[in-house]
């Protein structure tokens, strides 16, 4: 397994992040546990989970059983000892409703406090070692957010924090408040970033290079579409509905191209797809969301593929990226 820092913090983490959002809505506690296990085994240190995942999706048959199933399924698995905790970089996530009561989402000082010891408990441990906020909470000041997360570090219950979700300036607003208050601030932002998504490049990525954060992708493979979903679909083995089915149609022969260059270079395209992102800058570790086992050994593949400036090339002529902001679009 290949290791790098988290953002400009001392951290080790390594370069796959296993995200948990199918434990319970999709994959069995068994089958859970066995790939988190799996994942030490490969030497995956770094898993991401949130306080809100385990409930199940509007017309999905899961498993799960409401919000926070997720968390506890993690957290049965490290009461099973065996150095599951010590070896583990934990990630979780606060922002999300828990509740219909006010103050029961969000990132007032009240709710993180809440919500920072109910996933603790579910997590069976007694401190967080990336605390993300899921999303940005327009309405709270950021004094308020940066006290909270004081007393929580300053309790031991978290060690460092990231984002999820946010624009170039929400980080440029949560680094000035840090420094302000003489704290660490933010060391990563988890955002949506793949060959199809590239929109992070504009402001997202520049300003997470400028304040030492690492990105941390999530969908890497856009919901399977850059996971060879020609090739399954002609061998129906996969078939989309809903808007992954419109993305398709419309991206078809982007999409079948990048297929065509995957198998020239002798590699799966899901595999071309993380080996991508590996490449770019700021990019600290995709995350990486196993349904079942063959996903997990699929995606450690892709830690072995090299891509020259020519491959690289090759890919943004397929898929076109965006230049920093604002000379993307002006001068």
């Amino acid at each position: 397994m290949q290791f790098t820092h988290l953002g400009r913090s001392g951290l080790s983490v390594s370069r796959l992040c296993l995200g948990t959002m199918n434990f319970g809505p999709l994959t069995s506690e068994t089958d859970s546990h066995k790939i988190m296990d799996s994942a030490h085994e490969y030497g995956i240190n770094f898993f991401d989970t949130a306080n809100v995942y385990g409930l199940r999706s509007a017309g999905v048959s899961g498993l799960g059983d409401g919000v926070g199933y997720t968390e506890s399924i993690i957290g049965r698995w490290f009461a099973q000892g065996g150095g599951r905790r010590e070896r583990t970089v934990l990630a979780t996530k606060v922002y999300g409703a828990m509740g219909e009561w006010p103050n029961e989402g969000k990132l007032s000082a009240l709710n993180i406090r809440r919500a920072l010891d109910a996933s603790l408990t579910r997590l069976q441990t007694d401190y967080i070692d990336l605390y993300q906020f899921h999303h940005v909470d327009r309405a709270t000041p950021w004094d308020e957010i940066w006290q909270a997360i004081d007393v929580a570090v300053t309790a031991g219950k978290i060690l460092y924090v990231g984002s999820s979700n946010f624009a170039g300036w929400h980080i440029a607003q949560a680094q000035a408040a840090a420094a302000g208050r003489g704290t660490f601030g933010l060391v990563s932002e988890q955002p949506i970033y793949n060959l199809l998504t590239r929109e992070v490049e504009l402001e997202v990525l520049p300003a997470a290079q400028h304040y030492g954060v690492g990105l941390l992708p999530w969908s890497p493979l856009q919901s399977g579409l850059l996971g060879g979903v020609l090739r399954k679909e002609r061998e129906s083995k996969r078939r989309l509905e809903g808007r992954a089915a419109k993305t398709l149609e419309a991206k078809r022969p982007q999409i079948e191209a990048y297929e065509d260059f995957a198998a020239e270079l002798g590699h799966e395209p899901g595999d071309v797809a993380l080996a991508w992102l590996l490449h770019q800058p700021a990019v600290t570790a995709p995350i990486v969301g196993p349904r079942i086992q063959q996903h997990l050994d699929d995606a450690v593949r892709a830690l072995d593929v090299h891509l020259d400036e020519k491959a690289l090339a090759r890919l943004d002529e397929i898929f076109p990226g965006y230049r920093t902001a604002p000379e993307h679009f002006a001068w």
